[in-house]
């Protein structure tokens, strides 16, 4: 049931609106990786199909996020969809700080040298093609050019500030 909206409680547009508002969005949960002197990743909620001729996807990423440097200079990427067995994986890859690569996340080098996620319901690496400043953040444009569909499971999706498993 949905509640007709009370223009008198409407607040000005802030980040704590924008961030309140989200909460209410279900959303998928995807780790974005790269190759740099180390590798990086980050969990991304903000992963899109923008076109299927050619194959482009965007994502969002902080200009204050640990993995921009390297996601900055990338020419390709690594675009994982995570399962609902992988709530663990997407809290290691959002956390600051987390040794994101280290035990127990296994991986190996795939295509382009970009680190692929073992266990993943489907991934791909993807040749950046732009990125568009956007506020405090950039929105990454990059075609896919190789990935693998085949995982088993069911998705994880982020709601409510938590990861959950998607539900009948």
């Amino acid at each position: 049931m949905t509640a007709t909206p009370d223009l008198r409680t409407a607040t000005t547009a802030s980040p704590d609106l924008l961030r309140s508002v989200f909460r209410q969005h279900a959303a998928g949960v995807a780790v974005i990786t790269a190759r740099g002197a180390a590798p990086v990743g980050f969990t991304a909620t903000s992963l899109t199909s923008v076109s299927a001729e050619p194959p482009v996807i965007s994502f969002g990423i902080g200009l204050g996020a640990s993995s921009w440097p390297v996601v900055s200079e990338a020419e390709h990427v690594g675009v994982h969809i995570l399962g609902e067995h992988q709530q663990d994986l997407a809290a290691t890859f959002a956390k600051s700080g987390a040794d994101r690569f280290g035990e127990p996340t296994r991986w190996h080098e795939g295509p382009e040298g970009v680190p692929v996620l073992d266990g993943v319901l489907a991934w791909m690496v993807c040749r950046v093609i732009a990125r568009v400043p956007a506020g405090d953040h950039r929105i990454v444009l990059a075609e896919a050019v190789f990935g693998d569909p085949a995982g088993t499971g069911r998705p994880l999706v982020y709601h409510q500030g938590r990861f959950n498993g998607l539900r009948d």
